[in-house]
């Protein structure tokens, strides 16, 4: 696959011309390429893909110490005391849920009973609530997110468009 740089979302229009304005042509690849982002814009939209959740959808707050613990050698994470061995867990547990987001930069702003609203840490005004019961959220697919002019994508959206980084 082409080394294609995408780091943000735009609309599949966008998309199309701007991967043809560097290509000049339509393989296969391609295709599979254009059917893959139009697959991810599709999607619907649910919390997990924007901030680090459990598997019973509960919200997982970064661990103390967890950006020493991210850089850390395997060496020093090895030795850490036995007495840390519920933080480690704490550690791989949001590490796994921090693999699986879809966009970066986001973070929680309000955590309330019933809704959960989040906001891209580089943009304010890049706000969304979402309901916890996940009866319904506002917007309804990951296109809709294309209204906005910076939403990064992780690593794992690439990785499931086709686009290697």
């Amino acid at each position: 696959m082409q080394n294609y740089d995408f780091p943000k979302l735009i609309p599949m229009t966008s998309f199309v011309i701007d991967y043809y304005s560097h290509e000049g042509y339509a393989d296969l690849q391609t295709l599979q390429l254009m059917k893959n982002y139009a697959n991810f814009l599709k999607q619907p939209l649910s919390l997990w893909m924007f901030i680090p959740m459990d598997s019973e959808g509960e919200l997982l707050k970064e661990p103390e110490d967890y950006e020493f613990w991210k850089h850390a050698n395997s060496k020093i994470k090895k030795d850490l005391n036995i007495s840390e061995a519920g933080k480690i867990i704490q550690y791989k547990a949001y590490e796994k849920a921090r693999k699986k987001i879809l966009f970066e930069g986001f973070k929680v702003a309000y955590n309330g009973y019933s809704v959960v609203r989040i906001v891209a840490s580089y943009d304010d005004s890049i706000e969304l609530s979402f309901k916890k019961d996940n009866s319904s959220t506002l917007p309804d697919d990951v296109e809709s997110l294309t209204k906005y002019d910076k939403i990064y994508l992780s690593p794992l959206s690439l990785k499931s468009i086709g686009i290697s980084k």
